[in-house]
């Protein structure tokens, strides 16, 4: 099972037992080396990570780890929009038989106790990966699924630097999804899809939480 990218937030923790952010403390390189340049930043979803999974023939559903159980209500909804004859022939006429994982979120009514965005479980998508590849796309593809499966895409919130992205969440901005209930944060990634130094991906989280009279 390939798993989504481990999100780290920008900054280190103080290991002084406060927990808090310590400010310009950056815990990747790279992400200091990039911090002022543009960065493609959405809203981080609160719900539950949810990968849709095509082998080349069928089409499979897996949570954040094995064990992950999707609440029914999810699982519904899941299956109206990439289950069945028809969704699977959009997955052949899209991909063929080259594997690929659409990753997002399951979120609505009940799947997080924290957010309640009052409305019934639904999934929206924010990554795609090609696993045999190892190839993540890009915006305008993952925007492109999105659309042949008449699903949402994750939105994009603002194109800034890093410190302008910690500026606008420390205003405690309203989801765009509900505008009820406060955002739980953005996850940036820079303009032009980057590898650290170790191979990983950078990809970062600021979440509003972390910057409210939080960080030292």
């Amino acid at each position: 099972m390939k798993k989504y990218t481990k999100i780290d937030t920008i900054f280190e923790r103080n290991l002084n037992g406060t927990k808090k952010l310590t400010k310009g403390k950056f815990r990747d390189k790279t992400v200091e080396f990039l911090k002022d340049n543009e960065w493609i930043c959405t809203e981080k979803i609160d719900g539950m990570n949810i990968g849709i999974v095509w082998d080349g023939h069928t089409v499979s559903y897996q949570g954040r780890t094995e064990r992950a159980q999707i609440p029914d209500a999810l699982l519904d909804s899941l299956n109206e929009c990439f289950g069945g004859s028809i969704n699977e022939e959009l997955f052949e006429q899209k991909f063929g038989e080259m594997p690929v994982i659409l990753f997002g979120e399951g979120y609505g009514r009940r799947i997080q106790v924290k957010r309640d965005y009052k409305f019934k479980p639904k999934f929206i998508l924010f990554d795609v990966c090609l696993p045999e590849q190892d190839l993540w796309l890009e915006r305008a593809s993952i925007e492109d699924i999105a659309r042949t499966f008449n699903i949402k895409a994750v939105p994009i919130v603002m194109r800034a630097t890093l410190q302008e992205v910690v500026d606008f969440v420390k205003t405690k901005p309203k989801s765009i999804l509900n505008d009820d209930i406060d955002m739980e944060g953005l996850v940036c990634k820079p303009a032009v899809d980057i590898l650290s130094r170790v191979g990983r991906r950078v990809i970062v989280k600021i979440k509003v939480e972390d910057f409210i009279g939080t960080i030292s």
